[in-house]
């Protein structure tokens, strides 16, 4: 399920709401390739750390529970960037998931 974020500006992001698929099967590269650099490196040190302890058995553990929580934390940030639902359609997709919440 994917909805539209637009800024001030009248740029306008696709973002996919749910489970990440790409997050699952590439780890911590969607984060770096959407240029979200925090997150990119948050996700490949945990790998890092598991790997470490678990010598290299442990380290997709961390890109399976990224894989649930990513998007939302994506979407997260691009609203307090200034992004919002660009349309009522994203609204209700983004309210429903718990993302924003209904303005009175």
């Amino acid at each position: 399920m994917k909805a539209l974020l637009r800024n001030e500006g009248g740029i306008t992001k696709s973002v996919k709401v749910g489970f990440s698929w790409t997050t699952f099967f590439f780890g911590f590269f969607p984060a770096l390739f959407r240029g979200d650099l925090k997150w990119a490196a948050i996700m490949c040190i945990m790998a890092i750390v598991v790997g470490i302890f678990t010598f290299g058995f442990g380290a997709w553990i961390p890109g399976i529970i990224f894989s649930f929580v990513y998007n939302k934390i994506y979407i997260k940030e691009l609203i307090e960037k200034g992004y919002g639902p660009a349309d009522e359609h994203s609204k209700v997709i983004l309210e429903q998931r718990q993302i924003v919440t209904a303005v009175a």
